[in-house]
């Protein structure tokens, strides 16, 4: 599930015509970042929960019939793959959500087609770098326990009152990385945007999360939180207290391309992996005069 319904106000006035989530990294929109690593992690059923204004997400991983058949006819075979790929990777569908009302909102907003079924949630904001897809080191955590998990990076500083904050419950047990990539250990709360003295530890919840279905009437039980908004975190912290939520310590480098900063960094390291790119592109780097 990807919920892809906010205005991008950020990064205005770049989107004030375009859907945030299809700015480009190198040569890629962002969202796609996210779909690749859940088809990766052996996914291949996304859901993506628009607003209005979002109309080339879906023109994006729908067929081109025009394009296909002029790069076709041009004989550009190589652009052609590329184009047929990003539409046969998967099977989409969508969920308008009409009123932008928080994270949880947009999750709500996708029950129906969810159904009686655990789910991944991918905020595309965070494009995660892994030797393994992040989703399919979660998913590992999953059938180790049959429970939520949501993935956390330590966040040093003030920084962490950007977050929402995870408390590891007493006595928990932690699943070393002898057992998956990363440490794993339950949770018994989550504390969004704490103060740095008030934080219950150093751990934030970044952008991928798999639920398992009882999070939906959790989400229909906390109502509007702060701002006015159903938030995931509020259901999280309800559902933890019901079931088993564990927290995942992942391998990987995270960028937040939701800040410009984050940006213009993950398209520099992007850039500079690529075969096709990374060379030349160092080089120019080394030139500069900074």
């Amino acid at each position: 599930m990807f919920p892809a319904a906010g205005l991008g106000t950020r990064f205005l006035p770049a989107t004030k015509a375009q859907p945030k989530e299809m700015l480009p990294l190198v040569d890629k929109p962002i969202i796609q970042y996210g779909v690749e690593e859940a088809l990766d992690s052996g996914i291949d059923n996304i859901i993506i929960i628009t607003g209005r204004g979002k109309n080339s997400i879906e023109d994006h991983f729908d067929v081109s019939f025009e394009l296909e058949r002029m790069l076709e006819e041009k004989g550009k075979t190589d652009l052609l793959a590329v184009v047929r790929e990003v539409s046969d990777m998967i099977h989409v569908s969508y969920v308008r959500q009409k009123e932008a009302l928080g994270l949880g909102h947009a999750v709500l907003a996708a029950e129906t087609m969810v159904g009686d079924e655990p789910f991944a949630v991918l905020l595309a904001d965070d494009v995660i770098d892994a030797p393994v897809p992040v989703v399919r080191q979660m998913l590992d955590v999953y059938e180790a326990t049959g429970a939520s998990v949501v993935a956390v990076e330590k966040i040093p500083g003030d920084a962490i009152s950007s977050y929402g904050v995870v408390r590891r419950a007493e006595g928990a047990q932690t699943f070393e990385p002898q057992q998956f990539l990363g440490p794993a250990f339950r949770i018994s709360d989550l504390v969004e945007k704490p103060r740095l003295e008030d934080a219950p530890s150093d751990l934030a919840v970044v952008g991928r999360y798999l639920l398992t279905p009882a999070i939906f009437k959790h989400l229909r039980r906390v109502g509007r939180g702060a701002g006015g908004e159903i938030q995931l975190t509020d259901a999280m912290r309800t559902l933890a207290r019901e079931e088993p939520v564990y927290a995942f310590q992942f391998q990987g480098r995270r960028h937040d391309t939701g800040d410009k900063l984050g940006f213009l960094q993950a398209t520099v390291e992007l850039a500079l992996q690529r075969e096709d790119l990374g060379a030349a592109f160092r080089q120019y780097l080394h030139g500069l005069r900074l």
